[in-house]
């Protein structure tokens, strides 16, 4: 039997992922290209439509910049703040 990961943890990471590429100023093409993964990969992981292996939570946080535990942890985002009237 194939296991799912949770919706939840697949909605962290697809948001990590989308959050760190765009500080790097990278489109979704972009970052495939340098992770030697296809485009439509990428945009199907940030809509967390996937499940990703390790391998590919390895190369996408090298690309990024930023560790596996930081591409799987729950960050507050400054527009939520905003959003909640709580400003940074």
């Amino acid at each position: 039997m194939v296991r799912k990961s949770s919706n939840s943890l697949r909605a962290i990471l697809a948001e990590n992922i989308k959050t760190f590429r765009k500080e790097k100023a990278l489109s979704q093409e972009e970052l495939a290209a340098q992770c030697d993964l296809h485009r439509t990969y990428i945009g199907s992981v940030e809509r967390h439509e996937r499940n990703v292996t390790l391998s590919t939570l390895e190369v996408l946080s090298e690309t990024l910049g930023v560790s596996v535990p930081e591409l799987l942890t729950k960050h507050e985002s400054p527009s939520n703040n905003m959003q909640m009237g709580e400003f940074e």
